[in-house]
């Protein structure tokens, strides 16, 4: 089916995703800290509320903040509102802060981002956790999507294993968006295919997502020992882990969340991608959606947020 959204209707399925992403994002960091308590999820236990988020939320507030203002990514504007809204204590890595710091203190994002790892720029998964809202903005084309997702990824991320991260996402959120208006949910295997058709087949990004179509139904262990669960901080070990959860339960909003949480690994950041897809799907407060007493026990967005 074809068909062009309203701004609207964009921005309604983008804000679902946030709550996906945010709520994923701070359960999620709640379990990967060593001094929080850590409640059987299986059993329907749940930290004390509020659960605080992390730089996973905080840059994708200023995406959608991005989305919302111009209807598209202007990388000029998006480094500088990075750099601006960055708050140390929500978790960022030493590698995001440099970037940033440079980028506050004046200089040009392509060179702050090329300036990462001795010059081949960053391959972690920072672009990958925070663009999941943009791919459901456009959920009528995947290919404005990957563009978009491209553009967003470029501020912080010159290595390409970085960028098709954010592709990867971003595609799989669109995805799973238009999935929701057909009102037909897709097969995880074509689903997964889909993702690795619009990623740089040259990457090790494209490769995992195309092994987790073989894995699908094996054991959570088994999948984490192939694909990762985040805990080397790259693109490459998280992106295909959180794209094979979320296909698995695309329905299943907590599910998702309990899988990531299980895996162990940078709990936060899977279980913010893996949500940020599935709540595209699912919505908020629906059968299989982001519950809502999850959602009121996550801490509140940015007041910035528009």
């Amino acid at each position: 089916m074809s068909f062009t959204l309203f701004v609207d209707a964009r921005l309604a399925l983008a804000r679902d995703s946030l709550a996906g992403l945010s709520t994923g994002d701070a359960l999620g960091a709640r379990y990967f800290l060593p001094s929080s308590a850590s409640p059987d999820l299986d059993a329907g236990a749940l930290p004390a509320a509020p659960w605080e988020w992390t730089d996973d939320t905080e840059m994708a507030c200023s995406v959608l903040a991005e989305l919302s203002e111009s209807g598209g990514i202007d990388r000029d504007r998006l480094a500088l509102a990075f750099a601006r809204r960055c708050s140390p204590h929500r978790g960022y890595g030493a590698g995001a802060m440099a970037i940033l710091r440079l980028i506050r203190t004046g200089t040009p994002w392509p060179l702050a981002a090329a300036s990462a790892f001795d010059g081949e720029g960053s391959c972690g998964n920072g672009a990958a956790m925070r663009v999941g809202p943009l791919g459901a903005y456009f959920a009528d084309s995947t290919a404005r999507a990957a563009a978009q997702a491209r553009a967003s990824a470029e501020v912080t991320h010159a290595h390409p294993e970085g960028i098709a991260g954010a592709v990867a996402v971003a595609v799989a959120a669109a995805l799973a968006a238009r999935a929701r208006l057909d009102g037909h949910r897709p097969a995880p295997e074509r689903l997964l295919a889909g993702i690795a058709a619009a990623v740089d087949p040259g990457t090790e990004v494209h490769r995992s997502v195309t092994r987790a179509v073989g894995l699908l139904g094996r054991p959570l262990a088994r999948v984490v020992a192939a694909l990762g669960n985040g805990s080397r901080v790259t693109a490459q070990d998280t992106v295909g882990f959180a794209l094979w959860v979320a296909a698995t339960h695309l329905d299943d909003y907590p599910a998702a969340i309990r899988l990531c949480v299980q895996a162990g690994g940078d709990m936060d950041t899977t279980a913010a991608i893996a949500g940020a897809v599935v709540a595209a799907y699912t919505g908020v407060g629906t059968p299989g959606g982001v519950p809502e007493s999850w959602l009121s026990a996550r801490e509140p967005l940015p007041t910035w947020l528009p």
